[in-house]
């Protein structure tokens, strides 16, 4: 009887030790993300994909792409929406809490140091030089997450449509963009109800 008490008790901590070491490596992994990824959000997309589907594997690529389409069309930031439906979907709310904290925490280090130091060397060229640089580096890795997304979703006739489209609204029209993802939703459940009253009238 002692015996089988002790294993359950190893079997127990062993199970608790595992859950502590994947919730580590869920905050490590988007700390990284965090830290060096320059230009916010978006720019952070082609990290938390390579982290997540190629080196870590918590997700396939269909399920990531689902992902930020979900956080994308959510209030917030798109890269702590990402960083918290991972978390959670791997690990529940002690993991959303571990990948957003890994995320934001860079930043907010770093912003305090910026407010405490920059403010004394603000006016001076150099740094104004490289804050320029780090600007348009910022816009460089935006629109390489914009390509390597589109190159994963814009696969028919359809989508391409509709990202044009929706790229009119508000690029040209200034529409604001929830309108451009409420009009994406709207299209996108028309298509499927289409399809599936076609194949109900095939059958």
């Amino acid at each position: 009887m002692y015996t089988i008490n002790e294993e359950n008790q190893n079997q127990s901590k062993s199970r608790k030790g595992e859950h502590m070491k994947f919730l580590i490596q869920l905050f490590t992994a988007f700390f990284k993300i965090g830290l060096f990824t320059i230009g916010g959000g978006l720019a952070m997309l082609p990290l938390i994909q390579k982290a997540v589907v190629e080196e870590h594997q918590w997700m396939e690529d269909k399920e990531m792409i689902d992902c930020i389409a979900i956080c994308q069309s959510l209030p917030g930031v798109v890269a702590i929406n990402s960083a918290t439906y991972i978390g959670y979907k791997k690990k529940g709310f002690v993991g959303a809490i571990a990948a957003s904290l890994g995320v934001v925490l860079p930043s907010f280090i770093i912003i305090i140091l910026a407010v405490l130091f920059l403010g004394q060397i603000g006016a001076n060229r150099y740094v104004n030089g490289a804050f320029t640089s780090i600007k348009a580096a910022s816009c460089a890795l935006i629109l390489f997450a914009a390509f390597k997304l589109g190159k994963q979703i814009l696969n028919d006739k359809f989508t391409w449509a509709i990202a044009t489209l929706c790229f009119i609204m508000t690029g040209i029209f200034r529409i604001t963009a929830i309108w451009a993802i409420i009009f994406g939703a709207v299209a996108g459940i028309s298509l499927f109800l289409y399809k599936r009253r076609r194949q109900e009238g095939v059958k």
